[in-house]
């Protein structure tokens, strides 16, 4: 008899232990640049602590506007948030908001022109031209002068961007103000602009689609969903003059100087990068995490998931095209990390 009272204890311990792991769920919403690794770390994270993630992949702009309104309990933005929207946070939740990097990405110039095959290469002033309206054919002489040899077709070029905040736009505005004088003055860069041609998608997803199913459309998305949907994607001219195709190797080659001169808030740009062999379109993507967080609980399991992403979750980028972070960046975070209030 008392066996079996033993017994049914025991189970009644594994049971509550059990349930109260599958009660802590954490919330966050952001940027979909990050998304596809971000799914694998939630996933494996999840089963090895028994911590449930529902995360919404909706745009930099909506993480940053649901971190500031406090309905989740993380967001995620390819675009770091300005000092205002900052002090703007701290105002409503009373708590300073940090910047973990997770990974770093190439946002790539994917697009669909049977007639060219893969391989394409674009210029700056050619990229921001086919953006800003002023090239608007493949057959257009700066296209040709610079693919020779290639089949390019008399064919409207179809302009796809983002119609939602996206930080992914906010890295590909970031390149196009800083080699275009034209696109700094009348367009600029954010996570939203008012495009002066194409057709908008919602979602790094939306884009992807656009382009799948436009013959002669061009778009940017990340690297993993041009991969993941087939797509081709260009070679950028970097700032050395040299055409670079976007990989990882090519990605932390633009942020090996960024490591260097890291600023102590972890905000940095790394788009038009020097260097030989850097692809020109690269990004930090961050986590916003409240330092000091209401629930304290959630705190010390984000922090848990945080230093685990910083080891064992960087393992998994290179096989969903994203670049590991730079060992100085990873210990910049770690110290980060160590600031958020769990106690």
């Amino acid at each position: 008899m008392k066996f079996t009272k033993i017994c049914m204890s025991l189970v009644m311990v594994v049971v509550l232990f059990g349930t109260t792991l599958a009660q802590m769920k954490l919330n966050g919403a952001g940027a979909t640049f990050p998304y596809v690794i971000y799914s694998k770390w939630f996933d494996v994270y999840s089963k090895q602590h028994g911590v449930e993630f529902n995360y919404q992949s909706i745009g930099s702009g909506g993480g940053i506007k649901q971190v500031t309104e406090g309905t989740v309990d993380f967001g995620a933005t390819d675009a770091a948030m300005t000092d205002a929207q900052l002090a703007s946070v701290k105002d409503k939740q009373g708590s300073d908001v940090l910047h973990i990097p997770t990974v770093m990405g190439a946002v790539v110039i994917t697009y669909n022109l049977p007639a060219a095959g893969k391989d394409l290469k674009l210029t700056s002033n050619v990229l921001a031209k086919i953006y800003l309206g002023q090239i608007t054919r493949w057959n257009d002489n700066e296209i040709t002068s610079i693919n020779k040899g290639k089949n390019l077709p008399d064919q409207a070029i179809i302009v796809a961007h983002r119609s939602d905040g996206s930080g992914t736009t906010n890295i590909f505005t970031d390149y196009l103000k800083k080699v275009s004088k034209t696109w700094a003055i009348n367009i600029g860069m954010g996570a939203s602009v008012n495009w002066p041609v194409g057709l908008g998608g919602k979602g790094n997803e939306g884009v992807a689609g656009l382009v799948k199913q436009s013959e002669g459309a061009i778009g940017y998305v990340e690297l993993a969903y041009a991969v993941k949907n087939g797509l081709s994607y260009a070679s950028m001219q970097n700032k050395e003059g040299n055409f670079i195709e976007p990989t990882f190797e090519s990605v932390s080659a633009a942020a090996a100087g960024a490591a260097k001169n890291m600023p102590a808030d972890l905000r940095v740009s790394i788009t038009d990068a020097s260097g030989k062999d850097s692809y020109p379109i690269s990004g930090f993507t961050w986590l916003l995490i409240y330092k000091n967080m209401k629930d304290k609980s959630k705190a010390k399991e984000i922090a848990g998931f945080l230093t685990w992403a910083m080891g064992e979750g960087q393992g998994f980028a290179k096989d969903l095209y994203y670049a590991p972070l730079p060992k100085e960046v990873v210990k910049m975070c770690e110290k980060k990390i160590a600031t958020i209030v769990t106690e």
